[in-house]
């Protein structure tokens, strides 16, 4: 296997970055000037909420199901987003055809509280915001092989500390979860849940392939993925035994094949997990299948 370190947010080289237009708070500037201040809640303090969508096209895939997520994410931070998805939906479309961009395009729309009088932690200094970013790339998947992951010690805990199906800018234990994946020599990491079930890796959702079932965890402390959730139904209407259930790494190293599923990648293989061949170590039938109906998907998603 190729020894270079990939992730699943590998993308091709696109020159046009260079020239992209970011929306800033209802300014599009120039990547270069696409500023926010050192006080901004998201900056000092990982205080905000984001959203990863992908265009194909000519149209956000799941586009209100993204907006529904980020919605309900900034009410549980108790954050005043300030705008409807309605016009949050208008800024994408303005961002994409200030860039020109047609298909291939990753967005990445993030909301702060904003910007704070003092640098300390309070919410109600945060007295203007909230602050709105939205960054989009030509941008088109380049993983030239299986990603291989090794499990870590970070957990994706309890709700009670910071709820994992949050997408916040708060990010640190995923972060370090990568890091010791890394020097563990591996892609990505593999996060087990509070049980030491196999939960998620530190970027996306995990799936493995049993004799030609498909095994997810119960759901209980991953992020709520929309990819997920589309494969899932993806099974269920497409007779593929599907389990949203709790499992072991003994049931992950003896799996026949195992896949990664986000916004970015939409299905990745897994080939190695902590130095164990996954099934052959390339992308299984019921993946490539998977992949097939899933493209299908967003192709009817008119």
């Amino acid at each position: 296997m190729d020894d270079e370190r990939i992730s699943t947010h590998e993308a091709e080289e696109d020159a046009r970055n260079a020239g992209i237009l970011i929306w800033v708070n209802g300014e599009l500037r120039p990547r270069h000037a696409a500023t926010v201040s050192v006080y901004d809640s998201g900056f000092m303090l990982g205080d905000g909420v984001w959203e990863g969508l992908r265009l194909y096209d000519g149209r956000w895939a799941f586009l209100d199901e993204h907006l529904a997520r980020l919605f309900e994410a900034a009410k549980a931070i108790d954050l005043d987003i300030g705008m409807t998805p309605d016009q949050v939906a208008a800024a994408l479309e303005e961002t994409r055809a200030a860039n020109a961009m047609t298909t291939d395009a990753h967005a990445r729309l993030m909301v702060t509280r904003g910007v704070k009088r003092l640098p300390f932690q309070h919410p109600r200094l945060s007295d203007r915001g909230p602050t709105m970013v939205i960054i989009m790339e030509h941008s088109r998947p380049r993983i030239p092989r299986p990603v291989t992951l090794a499990t870590v010690p970070h957990i994706r805990g309890l709700p009670m500390t910071q709820d994992p199906k949050l997408n916040s800018h708060s990010k640190l234990n995923c972060i370090l979860a990568c890091i010791a994946a890394e020097k563990a020599g591996a892609d990505e990491a593999l996060m087990l849940d509070v049980h030491g079930f196999v939960n998620t890796t530190n970027a996306c959702n995990f799936f493995i392939v049993r004799r030609g079932e498909v095994w997810t965890s119960t759901g209980d402390y991953c992020m709520n993925g929309i990819t997920r959730q589309k494969i899932i139904d993806l099974c269920r209407a497409n007779a593929i035994p599907v389990h949203e259930r709790n499992f072991s790494l003994v049931d992950t190293y003896g799996a026949d094949e195992a896949f990664l599923t986000g916004t970015f990648g939409a299905q990745t293989p897994v080939g190695l997990v902590d130095g164990r061949v996954i099934g052959t170590g390339e992308l299984g039938p019921v993946t490539e299948r998977l992949r097939g109906l899933y493209k299908g998907l967003v192709g009817s998603h008119r």
